[in-house]
């Protein structure tokens, strides 16, 4: 039997303070948001959607999103350099994967993983 799921789409991120969080986003991803509503922002990364709901709060522990990265290190290092907080440091997991994660300014958990047998084709 098939997946009823077809894949991941959307996650999306708190954003209290919608405008100084797209602000952010836009910075660090360095691309423009594609929607851009007052009651919701919408990135298009990779063919998936990184959103900014400012009707969110921020909740630790909540389902972490890992973003698929080349360069690992030098994307949790800009990260860092904007203002994001370590929570967990770089760190293989076995395989030749490896992640991290981290708060952005406004508290959600952000992860970064490199994992080199999975491409897109």
């Amino acid at each position: 039997m098939a997946s009823p799921l077809l894949g991941l789409r959307t996650t999306i991120y708190a954003a209290p303070d919608l405008e100084q969080t797209k602000a952010w986003y836009t910075d660090f991803l360095g691309i423009a948001p594609y929607f851009d509503e007052p009651f919701y922002v919408g990135y298009n990364v990779g063919g998936y959607e990184l959103g900014l709901d400012p009707h969110l709060a921020p909740a630790l522990g909540s389902p972490v999103t890992y973003w698929g990265v080349e360069h690992i290190n030098e994307v949790y290092q800009s990260l860092l350099e904007k203002g994001a907080k370590s929570l967990e440091e770089p760190q293989e997991v076995g395989g030749g994967i490896f992640v991290a994660t981290v708060q952005d300014p406004f508290g959600n958990t952000l992860g970064v993983i490199y994992n080199p047998h999975f491409r897109l084709e």
